[in-house]
């Protein structure tokens, strides 16, 4: 089967109180259906953007600045990477996961064929 990347984007900043405990609860669900299902590969929430550090190296030398890569209101907060048989059953656990999280989900097939 081929992996896909669901990367969930997120607005800059925290949530209101009382706005993160039931979407968590959400995000639980569709894990466990993720993992019920055999699809699961593996996921992550990551730090803020602002805790990036940005790595180049230019003519030998490596030079490093803090983060984010790119200017933006929305940077990737979290991810997940599963397995599926096709385009479609990926597209469908990414509007799974983009209702629990109620952000945008981006769905983007990994390069070269994965082993069951």
């Amino acid at each position: 089967m081929k992996q896909y990347l669901l990367s969930v984007y997120q607005p800059d900043g925290t949530l209101p109180s009382g706005e993160l405990e039931p979407i968590m609860r959400d995000v639980g669900a569709v894990e466990r259906e993720i993992k019920e299902a055999g699809a699961w590969v593996f996921a992550g929430g990551l730090h803020p953007a602002s805790s990036a550090t940005v790595v180049r190296v230019r003519d030998g030398e490596t030079l490093t600045t803090d983060g984010p890569f790119t200017e933006g209101k929305e940077h990737i907060g979290g991810f997940t990477v599963i397995k599926a048989p096709d385009l479609d059953a990926a597209l469908e656990w990414g509007r799974k996961l983009a209702g629990a999280t109620t952000l945008p989900v981006e769905v983007r097939p990994l390069e070269g064929e994965a082993e069951d």
